[in-house]
């Protein structure tokens, strides 16, 4: 069983002054950036200040102890501040900076090759962004110009960003409501709908853009045969294929890229959060040689100052060879295993709270009997030393994405945490609290294999 504390932990954090630095940072937070975030985090107990980061381990200033399963919507594939990035960073700023962007640069032009050596053939042509609405951005503009068309399709609770073209892609409507008009020829069409999106996809539409599975959506896992037959529906009609694998790419779903499971090669892929290691943006959008063409008389028709920054390029590359070096696409593969099993059993033994347990590899959802069960069970949860958040257009499945470096060890720990916190929600047990208490201590980290 899980047993709370208060006060510091054996990092040294906690006790008063650390309690008075979390005070003033979420008072700050909220007269300065947004307040209405404070009150929202609050109210799920999760009004946190990050402190150390270790792996699959975050420790808040007032010495809680959380093993991260929200990882920034599947930013820290390789764990938090990897030892190995770390050192590659420090290595880099002892002679790198930004770089110029108008320049080449042999940073860019080695994690392009690798870019290009680990994704789905023909994907060999990559241009570089600082986040993932940057790189779905310039995909439906590559889409477009390379196409000579302006439609684009997309799906119902898709997400894919929150910037000009991201935005009009989104699956939505609070997010687009307050801004529109938004970029006319965009259609949505649901989800896993085949019939759908043959009807939509006509001889004016330049893409159809898609994750493998939506991941603000509701951790929805594509159906089967669903991507080949909007890849067949998209060579039919000239239109061209483009794949999200922000949240599903570097192993997350237990191969390298959420494709790979169906076998269906995109015109264009979409990557971020992960490719960073925790410590840089960068985002690319992959696309083949042939869509290349369409930048020979327009080299400058796109450009990102900071995107692909020499020091972003030399921890990109790092990240990727931790994940090769590690087997941690293997690891996703086994742990996810491990982890979909555990919460099935879950499902059977609280039927009244889970209804579906979702997901491939550690890319995982829970889905609840009510809406209102997900900020519940984010609250539970904290009490219980897990940091897990629902879905941004799905309030009643939690996300479920813990790093990818996760040991048997800590998925029986998150398992057992899950159980508790059920428990306490059927009681009522922990709401007289506003703030979690966190665990008294972490499993000891066992091989993955184990």
């Amino acid at each position: 069983m899980i047993e709370p504390v208060s006060g510091p932990d054996a990092t040294g954090a906690g006790g008063g002054n650390a309690h008075d630095a979390r005070s003033a940072a979420l008072r700050d937070f909220a007269r300065y950036i947004n307040p209405q975030k404070v009150r929202v985090l609050k109210a799920a107990g999760l009004d946190l200040i990050e402190g150390a980061r270790e792996g699959v381990w975050v420790t808040d200033l007032d010495g809680r102890r959380f093993l991260d399963c929200f990882t920034s919507a599947g930013s820290f594939n390789i764990g938090r501040r990897h030892p190995r990035v770390v050192a590659a960073m420090h290595r880099a700023v002892d002679s790198l900076d930004h770089g110029n962007f108008l320049l080449c640069s042999a940073q860019k032009a080695e994690l392009g090759a690798k870019l290009a050596e680990i994704t789905p053939a023909k994907l060999t042509c990559s241009t570089f962004g600082t986040g993932g609405g940057e790189a779905v951005d310039f995909a439906l503009k590559l889409a477009r110009g390379a196409t000579g068309r302006s439609k684009i399709v997309s799906t119902v609770n898709g997400y894919h960003g929150h910037t000009g073209f991201a935005l009009s892609a989104a699956g939505r409507s609070a997010y687009r409501a307050s801004f529109e008009p938004l970029m006319p020829g965009f259609d949505q069409v649901p989800f896993g709908d085949v019939g759908a999106a043959r009807a939509a996809i006509d001889g004016d539409v330049a893409a159809v853009i898609v994750e493998p599975v939506q991941g603000e959506g509701g951790v929805v896992v594509a159906p089967d045969g669903y991507l080949a037959e909007l890849r067949e529906a998209c060579d039919a009609s000239g239109a061209l294929l483009v794949l999200d694998e922000i949240q599903t790419g570097f192993g997350r779903t237990g191969r390298w890229f959420a494709s790979e499971h169906s076998g269906v090669l995109p015109d264009v892929m979409t990557v971020a959060k992960s490719l960073g290691g925790s410590l840089v943006s960068i985002s690319a959008t992959i696309y083949t040689e042939e869509l290349r063409e369409f930048l020979i008389p327009n080299p400058f028709v796109h450009l990102s100052t900071f995107g692909g920054s020499d020091l972003a390029c030399v921890i990109a590359l790092e990240t990727i060879s931790v994940i090769e070096d590690e087997g941690l696409v293997e690891n996703a593969s086994v742990m996810g295993a491990k982890l979909l099993a555990g919460l099935e059993e879950l499902r059977s033994a609280h039927p009244e709270v889970m209804e579906e347990v979702r997901g491939i590899g550690l890319m995982c959802g829970i889905k609840y009997r009510e809406d209102s069960m997900g900020p519940r069970m984010s609250f539970q949860l904290a009490r219980h030393g897990v940091l897990a958040v629902y879905t941004g257009n799905d309030p009643s499945v939690m996300r479920i994405m813990p790093p990818l470096v996760i040991t048997e060890g800590e998925v029986a720990f998150l398992l057992e945490a899950l159980d508790a916190a059920m428990r306490d929600l059927a009681s009522g047990a922990g709401t007289e609290s506003t703030a979690p208490s966190g665990p008294r201590r972490r499993p000891q980290r066992q091989p993955a294999s184990s």
